[in-house]
Order: C-alpha cells, then sequence, then structure tokens
C-alpha cells in the first residue's frame, strides 16, 4: 500500500516540479529568476516545517490513539493534494507555450489579463512593444524525441543535469530519509520530540534558498552552484568523521545539519534552476521531470545500499582498538594475544595477508564462519555484544502480562469464542499500539492459556476456565 500510494504521489510531485520551474523560467524576468526559483523551490520546507509541527499533536498518545495519528497525518496529505487542484485552475499557463502548441486566443488573453494587471498596481499604460518574437506552432513533443534531444543534441547538458539531482538526491536520502532513525537510535531522542528537530532542519533548508538566492543572480550560476555544492560536501563528510567518533549530541549533531543544509539547499533547489534554463522551452517540462526522476531513483536505489553495512566502516573510522573493542577480545593470556593478532590482520588490506590465509579465509566465509567460531573459541571471545546500530526498542514487551491478562478477561465475561475484532472492542486493544493485541494473542496461545479456533475466532483453553 505505501508503494502504491508513493507512486501517485511521486506522480504528482514530479509533475508539479516540472511545471511550477517552467512557468518560473518562461514568467520571472532573468534578472530576479535565480532568486525567485530559488525561494520557491525551498518553500517545500516551510510546509515540512509545518508537518513537523502537526506531528507533536498529532502523533501524541496522550492526545490521539496510536492508530489515529498517523493516519490524520496522512489524511492531511490527501486534503493538501486535493487542494492543489484548485489553485491550479488560478494559475495562468505561459503564452510561450500556448503559442507554440496552437492555442493563439488563449495566449492573447493571457498577455491581455497580465498587462491589465500590471497598469492598474502601476498606474500607468503600458506602450505596445517595437520587436516582435516569431514563434511556430508545433505538434506535442514525444518522450523519445526529447531523449534524442537530451543525450544525442545535448549530451553536456544532460550530464551537468543528471550529475545535480542524482548528488541532491544522495545528499538528502542520506540524511533527511534517516534523520528520526539517527536521533532515536543514536541519541536516544523519544519519538514524540523529532519533530522538534525536524522543525530546526527545515528552518536551515528554507533560509539557505532564501538569503542565498540572490547570489545566484549576482555572483552567477556556476560560481553558487559549485560553491554550495562543494561547502555543503566537505562539512558533511567532516560531521560524518565527528559522528563515527562519537563527539556528537542530539543538539550538536542538528546544529551541524542545520548549517550544512542551509547551503545544500540552495544548491539543490538551483538543480532545477539550471534545467529549466539550459534545454528549450519545447523540452523543458520534460528534462525537469526526467531528471527529477532518475536523480531520485537513483538516489533512493543505490543510496541506502552502504547503509546496510555501515558496521564494516567503523573500523577504518575508529581504529583498530575500536575493533577489537567490540569483539572484546581477552588479550591477558596467550591464546587471548594469539586472537588478538588474528583479529588485527582480519582488518589489514587483502593484499596484505599471503595467498594461503586468503583461501582460508574464503573457506570460513562461504563454509560458516560462525561455527568454526563456536567449534575453536571459548565462550568469551564469542560475545559480541548488541550488532551495530542495534535499535534501541525493548526486545521484550514490558506490558505483555497485562495485555495477556486483559485479553483472558474479555474470554472469562463473554464465556464463550470470540473474534479478534470483538477482542479488540472488550480489551479497547486498538490503542494499545501497531500489533500489540496481535502479539498479546500470540503470547497467550503459546503459553497454553488461548486456544485458536480458526478463521480469527478465540477460546479460553481448558487451565483457564
Amino acid at each position: 500500500m505505501f508503494f502504491a500510494f508513493r507512486f501517485l504521489t511521486g506522480m504528482g510531485i514530479g509533475g508539479e516540479y516540472a511545471a511550477i520551474n517552467s512557468a518560473i523560467d518562461e514568467l520571472i524576468p532573468a534578472r530576479v529568476r535565480g532568486t525567485v526559483d530559488l525561494v520557491i523551490n525551498g518553500s517545500y520546507w516551510v510546509g515540512t516545517a509545518a508537518g513537523a509541527s502537526a506531528t507533536l499533536v498529532l502523533l501524541d498518545p496522550h492526545i490521539l490513539a496510536v492508530d489515529i495519528g498517523w493516519r490524520t497525518c496522512f489524511g492531511i496529505g490527501a486534503v493538501l493534494g486535493i487542494a492543489i487542484l484548485i489553485v491550479r485552475r488560478q494559475l495562468p499557463e505561459s503564452p510561450r507555450w500556448l503559442l507554440t502548441h496552437g492555442r493563439d486566443d488563449e495566449a492573447e488573453a493571457t498577455v491581455a489579463e497580465i498587462e491589465e494587471q500590471v497598469s492598474r498596481e502601476t498606474g500607468q499604460q503600458l506602450q505596445e512593444p517595437d520587436q516582435e518574437i516569431e514563434l511556430r506552432a508545433r505538434a506535442e513533443v514525444g518522450i523519445l524525441e526529447v531523449g534524442k534531444t537530451l543525450f544525442r543534441t545535448y549530451p553536456k547538458r544532460s550530464i551537468l543535469g543528471l550529475s545535480l539531482f542524482i548528488g541532491q538526491a544522495f545528499l538528502y536520502n542520506a540524511v533527511f530519509f534517516t534523520y528520526a532513525l539517527v536521533l532515536t537510535t543514536f541519541f536516544k531522542v523519544s519519538t514524540d520530540s523529532v519533530g522538534l528537530y525536524l522543525i530546526a532542519f527545515a528552518a536551515g533548508n528554507f533560509l539557505g534558498p532564501l538569503l542565498l538566492g540572490r547570489l545566484f543572480d549576482t555572483l552567477g550560476r556556476r560560481t553558487m552552484i559549485a560553491a554550495t555544492y562543494m561547502l555543503s560536501g566537505a562539512m558533511l563528510g567532516a560531521t560524518a568523521w565527528l559522528f563515527s567518533n562519537g563527539t556528537l549530541t542530539a543538539l550538536t549533531q542538528t546544529i551541524a545539519w542545520v548549517v550544512i543544509f542551509f547551503f545544500a539547499s540552495a544548491g539543490a533547489s538551483s538543480a532545477y534552476l539550471t534545467v529549466s534554463e539550459i534545454f528549450p522551452m519545447e523540452t523543458r517540462a520534460l528534462a525537469i521531470a526526467f531528471f527529477y526522476a532518475v536523480g531520485t531513483g537513483i538516489g533512493g536505489i543505490v543510496g541506502p545500499r552502504p547503509l546496510r553495512h555501515a558496521h564494516r566502516l567503523q573500523a577504518p573510522l575508529g581504529g583498530g582498538d575500536r575493533l577489537l573493542h567490540r569483539r572484546r577480545v581477552d588479550v591477558r593470556s596467550g591464546a587471548g594475544r594469539d586472537r588478538a593478532r588474528c583479529q588485527c590482520r582480519a582488518a589489514e588490506p587483502r593484499g596484505h595477508r599471503p595467498a594461503a590465509q586468503r583461501g582460508r579465509r574464503r573457506g570460513l566465509r562461504h563454509g560458516g564462519l560462525a561455527d568454526f567460531a563456536k567449534a575453536h573459541l571459548p565462550p568469551a571471545a564469542l560475545d559480541l555484544g548488541p550488532p551495530p546500530q542495534a535499535s534501541t526498542y525493548p526486545r521484550s514487551n514490558p506490558d505483555r502480562s497485562r495485555e495477556v491478562e486483559g485479553v483472558l478477561q474479555a474470554l472469562r465475561e463473554a464465556g464463550r469464542p470470540l473474534r479478534f475484532d470483538e477482542i479488540s472492542e472488550a480489551t479497547g486493544g486498538r490503542y494499545w499500539g501497531p500489533g500489540r493485541l496481535r502479539q498479546a494473542l500470540r503470547g497467550a496461545v503459546y503459553d497454553g492459556r488461548v486456544q485458536p479456533l480458526g478463521h480469527d475466532r478465540f477460546m479460553l483453553a481448558d487451565t483457564e476456565r
């Protein structure tokens, strides 16, 4: 369900990005276009801050039930989507686009409306222009023609556009989409307080385009795009190093990311401005949509892959002593020293080990390293501790006994088998949290206190009657 509806959301977002930036390029004068484009694209973060603020209330279990709060958040998004349909009808279409598509009357009407509004606001009558622009009407531009134009006619521009969009997708997927996980997992921030940190993060992302947008018109696109991308990338690398060493707290991590994305947000917004300006008007909207889709797809699909193996980077970043500490190797005995040397050699580059050892390690990897370790190492050496980046969510439900007793009480009072929805109604299980009632029922069945009857029906076991 998430995948299906996110697909539909992506269709709407991608279409709006293409339409908005095309309209900016065709309706806003070049001398202020960079400022306007960055501010409008950066306003995305105003909505992010508003959404984060809403979660402080909607996701508070003391205000709304757990199963109601997150559905309400999604419902607000649906209402905003419907509102966009109304707003869309109030925006004028680009006169140039209308002319190139043979809709001359609509183009004349749009220009007349704009001129009348300007005359009314300035109190001056506009003069007729001395020169004219000749535009040739043509049929709709197909996706194949757009692809040919992008990679055959403008290959260098296409590489630039893809680089900008893929870069910003990697940057944001690595941080924004994992921000809440980083706060709750590593800094022990409660889930109902994450919204406060997101508000600060969103503020930095909006202030960057707002304050730096004018520089894209004065200093120029090349200078500012290179500066924002390089500066934010360098600072993000430094922050990653500090994070790996355990130097940062939740507050300092947030401050660092606010500063980094003050610049990164301006650079990311400029990607849309750049693509809209360097391609012909007929292909502009589809070019933006294409680069947005491909860049986001690559960043979203490829970007998370390194995170699966992020724990392997802890030894190079934190030193060999961290690796030995994580394995809890006892080096006081002779055997312990041998194991310590083995662990150090395992952290060396592959080329530094003899060929025989490399072959033996490959055999262990495919033959079962865990079985080998159990057979040849004492139990103390196998105490590896929790896995890296383990969740702090409790492995056992501290309220399980109370919830199981609630299920048993509901079945006793009914005096008959009950369906799952009846048990939920009798116990108030819908307010316990996602999956909690199911877990309580499974626990009661496992303990032999409840007997399943099939078709989601349950009854007390003989021992509980």
